[in-house]
């Protein structure tokens, strides 16, 4: 296995790839992001991590540009999280929801491919219901609200004594 890639991100905000010796554009960072090739970006004198904040610049970059992904709400509602105690959790769910969201595209992909030659779309409705209600069930099982404390709890566990 070759050693993951280094690209080293010069005060002049270029960026330079150390496997092949030459600079290299954002685009052509994305590419690597795209081809899931391992790599990360390193301040060329402080040896900081800079991989996230050039994640974080291809994003915005597309964003402003097409159709973007992430609507003005969603981008509110996740800047009102930093801070919050929930800031951590969020993460971690944002990023086990789009596990659950490309596992199902995957799924749907194969039998897309299973289906071609029979009626697709009857069978397309079907595959996206049932995928739907298995988003849902996900859904409802990692946001479960706690339990409403109704002092009934304190007089069942007394009862259990």
């Amino acid at each position: 296995m070759a050693p993951q890639r280094v690209i080293k991100k010069y005060p002049n905000r270029r960026l330079y790839d150390t496997r092949i010796s030459s600079y290299i554009t954002l685009e052509e960072v994305r590419q690597l992001v795209l081809a899931g090739e391992p790599f990360e970006v390193r301040d060329a004198r402080t040896d900081e991590d800079l991989t996230r904040p050039v994640l974080l610049q291809i994003i915005a970059e597309h964003e402003q540009h097409g159709q973007p992904i992430f609507s003005t709400n969603l981008l509110s509602q996740i800047i009102r999280f930093y801070g919050d105690a929930m800031q951590g959790f969020v993460g971690g769910y944002l990023e086990n929801s789009l596990k659950i969201f490309l596992d199902q595209q995957h799924k749907f992909r194969a039998q897309l491919n299973n289906l071609l030659g029979q009626t697709p779309w009857s069978m397309l409705n079907e595959i996206t219901e049932r995928n739907l209600e298995l988003w849902k069930s996900m859904q409802a099982d990692t946001v479960k609200p706690p339990p409403a404390d109704s002092g009934e709890g304190d007089k069942t566990a007394r009862k259990r004594r």
